[in-house]
């Protein structure tokens, strides 16, 4: 038997797989590909929507299917399908009128499971396509086709994400829906009950892994399921405390090749 047969490890991307250079590490990639010649099963869970990721999909190689979307979906690469999605409910559109009347400003993109949409710009969607390289693929958000994956707004401004959040969380219909902060800059409305720790579960399921045989490792707010779910959590030194809180152990940050290392810890 293998060293690492039967063990299933998860990263997130950014701020924890991807250095401050956006890139994955020699170091990690190298460790990575040990892990699954000996027998690992090694992927990704990000928020990401899966044509977001598939640059990093094609040098990171993983052997499993990634989960996406912050937990509303699992995606093989190599079969060009989702394995698995949740789909946000059709009402999340009039939350998202709700604050379109109420934040004038604030960015607004609708993600179905095959195209992000555009429906306000500003500085924080500029930047986000940035990032990703996405297309600026515009639509009014009561029109964008269903199925939706999940909603996410966008402001430089952390008073005003922090103010965002307020406003949601104050409606009539917030329970019926889930709430997270991706990262600093962006805020997402997705279906109730979906996370991270319960996207790993799921994915643990579908690849027959026993939960207690998982390793997961990220850095903010949206990580925190995921790594309370994992058999040990990791967080790394870049993450915030609540990542940390939330960890069964702290490794070094993202720009010391955190993976090789938590590879080289279960190496033991």
């Amino acid at each position: 038997m293998k060293k690492f047969e039967g063990i299933l490890f998860c990263t997130d991307l950014d701020g924890t797989l991807l250095g401050s250079d956006h890139k994955i590490s020699k170091e990690n990639i190298e460790a990575i590909r040990y892990f699954q010649s000996e027998g690992g099963l090694f992927t990704f869970l990000t928020g990401r929507m899966p044509f977001c990721a598939a640059d990093i999909y094609q040098v990171l190689q993983p052997n499993a299917p990634f989960g996406c979307i912050n937990g509303g979906g699992i995606y093989d690469h190599r079969t060009g399908k989702y394995v698995w999605t949740l789909p946000l409910d059709d009402a999340a559109r009039e939350l998202v009128r709700y604050v379109d009347e109420r934040m004038p400003g604030i960015g607004i993109q609708v993600n179905t499971f095959d195209n992000i949409w555009f429906c306000r710009e500003n500085a924080a969607m500029e930047r986000f396509r940035r990032v990703t390289g996405m297309p600026n693929l515009t639509s009014h958000y009561g029109e964008v086709p269903a199925p939706l994956a999940k909603v996410v707004f966008g402001d430089l401004d952390d008073a005003r994400i922090r103010a965002l959040a307020e406003l949601l969380d104050a409606h009539p219909m917030a329970s019926q829906f889930g709430f997270i902060r991706s990262e600093k800059t962006l805020y997402e409305i997705v279906p109730k009950g979906v996370d991270k720790g319960t996207l790993l579960k799921k994915l643990a399921e579908v690849l027959h892994v026993d939960i207690r045989r998982t390793v997961a490792v990220g850095d903010y707010d949206n990580d925190v399921t995921m790594i309370e779910a994992a058999g040990i959590g990791y967080a790394v030194a870049n993450a915030c405390e609540e990542a940390k809180r939330s960890a069964d152990r702290i490794t070094v940050s993202n720009d010391e090749h955190a993976i090789a290392r938590i590879i080289e810890e279960l190496d033991g």
